[in-house]
């Protein structure tokens, strides 16, 4: 009877399991058998009858309560609170009001541990309001100071909340303007007397009730007991608290297309979901973190992870953005033009506005108005709200070889020789969940990998690192140390009836641990340390997979929504945040395992508002398919936009075998990914870059030294995303705002200000159409070819790269001499290419730290700008001056100065500071390549980085 059980449990695992091996639309609910969304849409404006009362100053914030126009409503105010902060950032927060009569049944959740402390030091405290009737209106608005330039406007009735633009009066973004808003209240069912005795008392009053209010009654009571629970596929979902959704709808003025609300693989300018010329069962745009296997591009459905920020760019405003703090599951309505045309509500109309509607099954209204104006300052607004990207190492900036899984230790020995054979630079072997003891976690299967300590020592011995995976489901085994700790102590997540919750994953009967606990995250980061997490080395760093958390045998291949977390808080409430909470734990994790000195590298696949604080992240289990890797780029620019700055998708496809053409053009548009890794599924050939052929392998090593020459750049954009928020890749109308032809381009994106770079998304292409934007002219990466900005280029494509031009005005700094991995690479002399504009000057900087500590915010480091005008390249420094004892300083010099677009005729250059003269002469752009226009070149300079210096060319 015993083996009997166990061939059902392994029969049932293996239903689960190939349930999740591709993507099968039944699998997951859609808008119309999720109630809360089917309720919310089915909504028409003027809904609302919510009209804003008591409108007071109290602690610096505008307070007011919201009641409904109608009396006989039986529902309790709710508290109304708008803040300012510094920037012009508004935080509008809605919730239900603890001290009505009868209280709430429990206190709603609000999402913890995602703004950053030091944003509360930026709130201003507002002193007065004033007062302003607008036409039409029975009642005055309330008006209170965001900035010099801008206003924050509470209407009273009806209840509508904007932000508007002091010089002209024009709104910039609005919340409730079509009368959408809607918040159910939390109640506690009543038990059964309870409910016997109500009926009783209705009896009494009417005794005549015909049979068709019987009949009504009898519906109404059907859709209550509907409240109180909900099935999807066999799955009961329980809600004590009834439904407890928010609806609302959020507009943007001045905007052409919206943007963000990751992760989805569609178009990184969001199509609308709702109005005229669509169907009716479109659907909207969902956010709920799901484990989807081989998933479809260009679906509005939800991915590995969410984040409910939507950014907003036209000609005639420029740049807003809107964020609301919401863990629970949302649903996101862009709505066309024309969807409103029976409101009968008049809104300004004099420029173009984009209507979208927000849902969210639970959670309170805490939303966040961005104005811009420009979309760098929008980006700025929101990072400073939730964090800038951490400052990743050195290393992780550069490519990461991945396999799901290489076998064994011999396997691991001769991937790492091959790359060496074949010249090929890496700094990254990972390991997949087959390297553990039976999917325990911290552990080694001790067959294939015996000597785990000496396997990464000789990988650190060339300067390169290991990572493995650490999954959030912990194996219900009994002899296991982790499964037995976290039971003995109450650490797992718990079911609705309160028991440790058990579900299905990589290692069978699962249980996970509840990290929006801060006493469990801390418990879970000291299993890193080297006493726990025996075998493991300073240069291992890890990798959470499957945490968004992915749960075979649950609802929709995750845990239900009625599973309790700490504090009695239930799963629906924070289901977006628990792979963000997991992932913060691990980070925290190497961080005590490093003594607080070494920076760590966590790779998520779930994520949250917030989450680049924490590490990187990927786009999940794509496919080797050219579709994929078009929709690669939106995915990423979408991800760099919310925050999400250290991104990238599987080079070559996880799924699938990519033909040689699709693998090689990736690795070509992957090596300008933020995360430059190559991934494959275990049922796939082996890919390592050297099993095409010869022409192959040079192709893909040629790609890989390209990210590797760049490495200097990327690090100082990364370096920019961490002080600014300013993603490293980023859209073509972040660096060029007022051209319309950029708005809606996701093939082409830029790496910093000063690289395009346009993938090649089709087999066999021999023409691409790039676009050009900018009135200066731009330089072929390759060949040093000058083109005309502000117009479409037809070029000839080669399967020896995909266009890439440098921007004419800027400088990028290089390494050109080819090593084994990156941190081999440290001393080694810089290249500075100059791509001067059509007044002969351009400038770029440099930033340089010892890559892995955290000395830099003590002021170790070297940042440079360089500006080339009137003839004369300088170095400025950039860094403030700290005492010397906590200087960064390096000995590494300029090797060789490259002009691009200089007038004829130079001959030499002098140096100032050393009163040296160098010769200019032609040389290549690219010195390994051996083609390509002679360019002229400044050798062997010999100036050091760390310094200030002149060089005038004669």
């Amino acid at each position: 009877m015993k083996n009997l059980n166990l061939l059902l449990l392994l029969l049932l695992f293996s239903l689960h399991l190939t349930s999740v091996l591709s993507w099968k639309k039944d699998e997951f609910r859609n808008c119309n058998q999720t109630p809360f969304c089917k309720r919310a849409r089915s909504r028409k404006p003027g809904y609302s009858s919510l009209l804003a009362t008591h409108v007071t100053i109290s602690d610096g914030d505008l307070v007011a309560k919201l009641l409904p126009k109608d009396l006989n409503d039986q529902i309790n105010p709710l508290i109304l609170s708008i803040s300012a902060y510094q920037d012009g950032i508004l935080r509008l927060r809605i919730d239900e009001d603890p001290s009505s009569d009868p209280p709430p049944p429990k206190k709603r959740f609000q999402v913890p541990d995602v703004i950053v402390p030091e944003f509360d030091n930026k709130k201003l405290w507002l002193q007065t309001l004033s007062t302003e009737t607008f036409h039409g209106d029975a009642s005055p608005s309330s008006v209170a100071y965001l900035s010099d330039a801008y206003e924050a406007v509470l209407r009273h009735d009806p209840f509508e909340v904007y932000v508007r633009d002091k010089s002209n009066g024009n709104r910039v973004i609005s919340l409730n303007s079509h009368g959408l808003f809607d918040f159910e209240q939390l109640r506690a069912k009543k038990t059964k007397n309870e409910q016997q005795n109500e009926g009783d008392h209705h009896q009494d009053q009417d005794q005549d009730q015909d049979q068709d209010e019987a009949h009504d009654q009898a519906q109404d009571h059907d859709q209550n007991e509907d409240d109180w629970a909900e099935t999807f596929r066999g799955h009961t979902d329980k809600r004590p608290y009834g439904p407890q959704s928010i609806s609302f709808d959020v507009s943007f003025y001045g905007a052409d297309f919206v943007y963000g609300i990751p992760e989805r693989a569609s178009s990184f300018a969001l199509k609308p979901t709702r109005g005229p010329g669509l169907e009716d069962h479109s659907e909207p745009y969902r956010l709920f973190n799901l484990d989807v296997f081989e998933y479809i591009h260009d679906a509005p459905f939800g991915l590995y992870g969410s984040i409910p920020f939507m950014i907003s760019h036209g000609k005639s405003y420029g740049t807003s953005g809107f964020f609301w703090l919401n863990a629970a599951e949302m649903q996101i309505d862009v709505l066309s033009a024309g969807w409103d045309a029976d409101s009968g509500i008049s809104l300004p109309s004099d420029r173009t506005r984009i209507d979208t509607f927000w849902m969210s099954e639970a959670g309170i209204v805490d939303t966040f108005f961005f104005v811009g104006p420009g979309p760098k300052d929008v980006v700025r607004q929101y990072t400073s709200v939730t964090g800038t990207p951490a400052m990743p190492q050195h290393f992780a900036t550069a490519y990461h070889q991945c396999r799901w899984n290489y076998r064994d230790e011999e396997d691991v020995e001769q991937v790492d020789s091959k790359f060496d054979e074949n010249d090929i630079p890496y700094d990254v072997l990972w390991l997949d969940i087959e390297h553990t003891d039976g999917k325990r976690y911290f552990t080694w299967d001790r067959v294939l990998f015996p000597h785990p300590e000496e396997m990464q020592n000789k990988l650190a011995a060339k300067g390169r690192h290991m990572v493995t995976i650490v999954d959030p489901h912990i194996k219900r085994d009994d002899s296991y140390f982790l499964h037995k700790e976290a039971t003995q102590k109450g650490y797992y997540v718990k079911d609705a009836n309160g028991n440790d919750f058990d579900g299905w994953c990589w290692p069978g009967s699962s249980s996970y641990p509840d990290t929006l606990n801060p006493v469990i995250r801390s418990w879970w980061a000291d299993k890193f340390s080297y006493d726990n997490y025996v075998g493991s080395t300073p240069s291992l760093y890890i990798w959470n997979d499957m945490n968004e958390p992915s749960v075979f045998n649950g609802p929709e291949l995750t845990m239900p929504r009625d599973s309790l977390h700490y504090g009695g808080v239930e799963h629906r409430e924070l289901h977006n945040a628990y792979g963000y909470y997991f992932h913060m734990a691990t980070a925290d994790g190497l961080l005590k395992r490093g003594n607080g000195n070494d920076r760590p590298f966590v790779l998520s696949r779930a994520i949250f508002a917030g989450s680049q604080r924490h590490g990187a992240i990927w786009t999940g289990d794509n496919s080797a398919e050219w579709d994929q890797l078009r929709v690669s780029v939106p995915m990423i620019l979408t991800l760099g936009l919310t925050g999400i700055s250290f991104s990238g998708a599987d080079v070559g496809g996880f799924f699938g075998n990519p033909e040689p053409e699709l693998l090689v053009r990736w690795y070509q548009v992957g090596a300008f990914y933020p995360f430059f890794r190559a991934h494959a599924h275990h049922d796939t050939k082996r890919r390592e870059p050297w099993l095409f052929g010869e022409r192959n392998t040079e192709l893909i090593r040629d790609a890989i030294h390209v990210r590797y020459m760049l490495l200097p750049y990327f690090y100082t954009l990364f370096r920019e995303a961490n002080t600014s928020g300013v993603p490293v890749v980023r859209p073509l109308w972040m660096e060029f705002p007022s051209e319309e032809a950029t708005f809606n381009n996701d093939e082409a994106f830029m790496v910093g200000n000063s690289i395009l770079v346009q993938g090649i998304y089709t087999e066999r292409a021999k023409h691409a159409s790039v676009y050009l934007p900018g009135k200066q002219s731009w330089y072929d990466l390759r060949t040093g070819t000058i083109y005309k900005g502000g117009i479409t280029h037809k070029l000839e494509i080669s399967e020896d790269s995909i266009p890439a031009f440098q921007r004419a005005g800027t400088i990028i700094p290089r390494k050109d001499r080819f090593r084994r991995s990156s941190t081999q690479m440290v001393n080694d002399p810089y290249t500075l290419v100059i791509a001067l504009n059509s007044s002969q000057a351009a400038e770029g900087e440099l930033y340089v730290d010892d890559g892995k500590s955290f000395e830099f915010k003590h002021g170790a480091y070297i940042h440079r700008r360089f500006v080339f005008s009137d003839g004369k390249l300088t170095s400025v420094n950039l860094a403030p001056t700290f005492p010397a004892s906590s200087r960064f300083s390096s000995a590494s010099v300029i090797e060789r100065i490259i002009l691009l677009g200089n007038a004829p005729g130079p001959k030499s250059a002098h140096i100032e500071a050393t009163n040296l003269k160098v010769d200019v002469e032609l040389g290549p752009l690219w010195v390994h390549r051996g083609r390509g226009s002679a360019v002229v070149t400044i050798r062997k300079p010999g100036v050091r980085i760390a310094d200030d210096w002149t060089i005038k060319i004669f």
